[in-house]
């Protein structure tokens, strides 16, 4: 148990620090995620929901209070990195780290489950 507590925190922390950094490029340099949101043919406005989205995320997977809204935080990183992974595919661009960031998102989730249920 020792050993899946200490995977789930490692997987979670390092999923948090991706999406927050993530948010915090979408605060402090929106013009730059702008252009890439141009490049993979998102729309613009979509920046800073997003940024706050994220941040809302991070906040309900380490809070977990409320199993509900975790499970809805997670649902969204998924589709936020499902999104991203074929955006990015599309574009041609390298893909790894959306890969791990998914990967990352999977362990956080389904160890998170037998963490919190034993």
């Amino acid at each position: 148990m020792k050993t899946q507590k200490s995977i789930y925190w490692i997987a979670t922390a390092f999923m948090c620090a991706m999406f927050l950094y993530s948010a915090g490029m979408y605060l402090t340099k929106p013009e730059m995620v702008a252009g890439f949101f141009e490049a993979l043919h998102y729309p613009t406005y979509l920046v800073y929901p997003l940024a706050i989205a994220k941040i809302l995320g991070v906040i309900m997977v380490l809070w977990r209070k409320s199993n509900w809204l975790t499970e809805w935080a997670y649902a969204g990183f998924f589709f936020d990195v499902v999104l991203a992974f074929f955006a990015h595919q599309q574009a041609g661009h390298d893909v790894t780290q959306t890969l791990v960031t998914m990967i990352l998102i999977l362990v956080s989730y389904f160890f998170g489950k037998i963490v919190r249920f034993n």
